[in-house]
């Protein structure tokens, strides 16, 4: 089964990187060997675990086909989706987490391959055009499901259930053919496949050509943001 923990540090990494809250709101971590970023702030950090807690139960189950962190304007409008695809390769009962599997990495090598996979998302800002300065962001964590499947039936005292209707704009059936996608890296376990990629919707690769910059004839040719 997935190690929720290493979701969670990536999308508080996400967070980091993609400067979706102020930066003195992170402090620094290690995971892996590696430097992480986490949020300080108890109402976030809340948020994203029971969301990470909520996947890892219909991971459980074999309901998940990608996880979404939807980058949105105020308008509500996405901008970029980080799309993660995790699939187990195998069903190991919780009593038979121990148990060997053929072909399996050894728990080293795979905190190695989770370790360059932290790594590169730390230098995701280098494959991505920047968010708009003068716009507020938010984001949001969306589940698309295998077809055919529904999201699993909580207790009755669970108030409110994990799970609401996502906008269609931001999931990746929303997505215009437009977007440009970057992948950013795939592991392959044995036991469980990972795959991070970048989606830059339209509305931000639109915004990023109106705002990009443009020729200063006052400053002999040298380039002058609007």
């Amino acid at each position: 089964m997935f190690e929720g923990a290493t979701l969670e540090v990536a999308i508080h990494g996400i967070l980091y990187v993609r400067q979706i809250y102020p930066a003195e709101l992170f402090v620094r971590r290690k995971k892996y060997n590696t430097p992480v970023y986490q949020s300080r702030h108890p109402g976030l950090n809340e948020y994203i675990s029971g969301a990470v807690k909520a996947i890892g139960e219909e991971l459980a189950l074999g309901n998940v086909d990608k996880i979404v962190i939807v980058i949105k304007d105020k308008d509500e409008i996405a901008l970029e989706r980080f799309l993660f695809t995790i699939q187990n390769m195998i069903d190991v009962e919780a009593y038979n987490k121990d148990t060997s599997v053929d072909h399996a990495m050894p728990a080293p090598v795979l905190g190695q391959y989770f370790r360059s996979f932290l790594v590169k998302l730390n230098m995701i800002e280098s494959q991505l055009g920047e968010l708009p300065h003068d716009v507020d962001h938010s984001f949001a964590i969306l589940l698309e499901l295998r077809d055919g499947k529904a999201p699993s039936v909580q207790p009755a005292k669970e108030t409110p259930p994990p799970w609401i209707p996502a906008t269609a704009q931001h999931t990746t059936a929303g997505a215009s053919d437009e977007a440009q996608l970057h992948m950013v890296r795939a592991v392959d376990t044995g036991v469980i496949n990972l795959a991070l990629a970048v989606q830059e919707s339209e509305d931000k690769l639109r915004l990023m050509k109106d705002d990009g910059p443009v020729l200063d004839t006052k400053s002999k040719g040298k380039q002058k943001a609007k």
